[in-house]
């Protein structure tokens, strides 16, 4: 009898130099060129944030936490700031396009690594399908405030919510996806040219609202209680998603070992300002009951205060900059994320190749925005709000945990930034992600369980024996 074979190592694990070596992170990356500052890595961040979660989702966490919706936001971005510090750090000691992903497979090992990745199709790829969706209301509500007409809801929704196609949120992926193969010098110009256009709308949203302000709107201020906030919460974590995707930009951004981390915290801390005042300015303008389940919240709001539609329409017209900005970047983000997987050998080698002429992935980007313009087109902005909420957590825990992990085992892996009070700043992070996964509910743990297995199979299928590093170590 033939003696019994035991399994290769539980997991492998990517040397972080041997990542950077690879990516040539410390040079020109991967075929890709160094061409963004801080200030449109910044306005990047911005752009891959502010979008749908404020101008449309926020009339869903209003229904949750009521006038306590502020605190809603504060929570969530308390959650972020940890994971903040984490990204931060890895950003810079690894600054690679592959982000979560990346740093997973240098840490925790390649099978976490794929999951990871796996769950950034839903942080970065469903998300462009519920922003694009977003941005079809907002469509109609410009065409209404301009001409007094919109679109056919045949043409405009989907068939969940009573339509049959969503025509302008695949034009809008369309678009963004015509843009990114020019280049990234132009889709960042663009990036930033729309992030300072939707803050100093939401600014002058918050100028007129706070006119008509009064305190007797925010009472009762908690009537939902904690549940309520934490609720609220959870759905406004959906507003932050995004700001990671300033790491999968490692190779195309200038002094990434400085500017990663600077550009995190700056993005984090103007995003959470505004979006706290656009809250307080819309209920203490009308209540909460005016904002609760209202898509074009912020534009119903303008138009009755001003008793006017001009106002209200150039909230729609910002709302849809910022909404197209916000399907700019994180499509950017995931071909990244699936270039590195792709060059690992995880996924098809189509999605690493980059064009000479443009230089950037030009097969990559087509094929996500086709495959995401199928849900974009025929979903429902809430089928995939919390799913992708809790998908995202799952890759921050993974990060929080990843930073950790990196400090013992590659103590010389070190950039610009260390997280404060390590390791009890990766563990808050970890523990507050936890929390608002457990506030999306039940029904949603139960559907990201069987997309983790999906996950799974398809590693077991696919990723695990064509994997690279599985080749050079003979694993």
């Amino acid at each position: 009898m033939s003696p019994l074979r035991l399994p290769g190592p539980p997991y492998r694990v990517k040397d972080p130099h041997q990542l950077i070596a690879e990516s040539g992170a410390d040079l020109e990356g991967h075929g890709l060129k160094r061409t963004m500052g801080l200030f449109q890595l910044v306005c990047f961040g911005v752009g891959a944030v502010v979008g749908t979660g404020i101008f449309v989702g926020l009339s869903d966490s209003v229904a949750e936490a009521g006038p306590a919706v502020v605190l809603s936001f504060v929570l969530a971005a308390i959650t972020c700031i940890f994971t903040a510090f984490s990204f931060a750090e890895l950003g810079s000691a690894i600054p690679v396009s592959g982000s979560s992903y990346s740093f997973a497979y240098a840490t925790l090992g390649e099978r976490v690594a794929f999951l990871v990745g796996w769950c950034l199709l839903l942080e970065y790829g469903v998300s462009v399908s519920a922003v694009a969706v977003g941005w079809s209301q907002y469509v109609n509500e410009l065409l209404d405030s301009l001409f007094g007409r919109q679109l056919p809801a045949a043409l405009s929704s989907g068939p969940g919510d009573g339509g049959v196609i969503n025509l302008p949120a695949v034009i809008v992926v369309m678009m963004a996806a015509t843009l990114l193969v020019r280049g990234i010098r132009e889709s960042a110009g663009a990036t930033a040219a729309m992030a300072v256009l939707k803050i100093t709308v939401l600014v002058m949203f918050c100028a007129i609202a706070f006119t008509a302000f009064e305190h007797g709107n925010l009472t009762p201020f908690a009537a939902h209680g904690a549940g309520g906030v934490t609720a609220g919460a959870s759905l406004a974590f959906f507003s932050y998603i995004g700001f990671d995707a300033i790491t999968t930009a490692g190779e195309e951004v200038k002094n990434p070992r400085r500017n990663i981390p600077v550009a995190i915290m700056i993005c984090i801390g103007l995003v959470t300002l505004l979006y706290c005042a656009v809250a307080l300015a819309a209920i203490g303008a009308l209540g909460p009951d005016a904002v609760s389940d209202k898509p074009a919240a912020l534009s119903l709001i303008v138009d009755r205060v001003t008793g006017s539609t001009v106002g209200g329409g150039i909230i729609a017209f910002g709302a849809i900059v910022a909404i197209a900005s916000v399907v700019l970047a994180v499509m950017y983000g995931q071909t990244r994320i699936l270039m590195s997987m792709s060059r690992d050998g995880l996924v098809p080698r189509v999605f690493e190749r980059v064009s000479p002429r443009t230089s950037t992935p030009v097969a990559n980007t087509w094929i996500v925005a086709t495959v995401f313009a199928v849900p974009a087109a025929f979903s429902s902005l809430d089928v995939v709000v919390n799913l992708t909420t809790i998908g995202t957590l799952a890759t921050m825990v993974a990060v929080n945990i990843a930073v950790i992990v990196l400090r013992r085992r590659n103590p010389e892996v070190r950039g610009a930034f260390r997280i404060p009070l390590h390791p009890v700043g990766p563990l808050l992070g970890v523990g507050f992600c936890v929390y608002l996964m457990y506030g999306t509910g039940w029904t949603t743990w139960a559907q990201f369980a069987v997309f983790l297995a999906a996950g799974a199979v398809l590693y077991a299928c696919y990723g695990r024996s064509r994997s690279r590093l599985a080749g050079r170590t003979g694993t």
